[in-house]
């Protein structure tokens, strides 16, 4: 079983996404363990806690360097022995050390269809106003591996989400969480832990 450690900022939402499917067996291959914050009144903690999850905060603020933070957050992960690390909605910039600690074993959920409004700056509310602004018709979210480029990473699975009339930013970011984001993250999970489960089985 792939021992998952899930990263968050806020409210997560897309950890619930990731708790319900486990729940109803649709991760077979893998079990989240751990929810790390980037913030201490995250309100992800509360949806870890209430699923029985542990929990820990990591600060970016409270290292003098990016490394101390990276050191930080890697021997958080390992003294909970994590396989695999899912970003969902974590806004903290993860340094070198961290992607090399798990190369290949971390995946982010991005609000758009990349390479689309995204990179760096592009997250949040931001990513969906830039879409309206940019008057697209269609736009989505995509899970990627994570690498040292911010939303370059290898493109594991996306889906397009219809942009409709009158739409603004916070109702465009409800509608691809519900049309996309919620389904694509647990279902990368599901992917990338029975692949990881198979490799340690050889």
């Amino acid at each position: 079983m792939i021992r998952i450690a899930v990263l968050v900022s806020g409210g997560g939402t897309n950890l619930q996404a990731l708790i319900d499917s486990e729940q109803r067996g649709e991760i077979p291959h893998g079990k989240i363990t751990l929810v790390v914050a980037s913030r201490p009144d995250a309100y992800a903690l509360e949806r870890a806690k209430k699923a029985g999850i542990e929990t820990a905060v990591v600060r970016r603020k409270d290292y003098a360097s990016l490394d101390e933070h990276d050191q930080a957050l890697v021997s958080v992960l390992k003294e909970h022995d994590i396989d695999m690390v899912i970003l969902a909605g974590y806004l903290s910039i993860l340094g070198p050390e961290f992607i090399r600690a798990y190369t290949d074993r971390i995946i982010n959920i991005h609000p758009s269809l990349i390479p689309s409004f995204c990179g760096k700056g592009f997250y949040g509310l931001k990513v969906h106003d830039e879409a309206l602004k940019r008057g697209v018709k269609v736009t989505g979210a995509t899970v990627h591996l994570v690498n040292e480029i911010p939303d370059g990473g290898r493109i594991l699975l996306q889906k397009a989400v219809e942009i409709e009339e009158g739409d603004t930013p916070e109702i465009l970011q409800k509608r691809v969480m519900e049309q996309a984001e919620w389904i694509l993250l647990p279902k990368a999970a599901a992917m990338i832990s029975e692949q990881l489960d198979k490799e340690e089985d050889k």
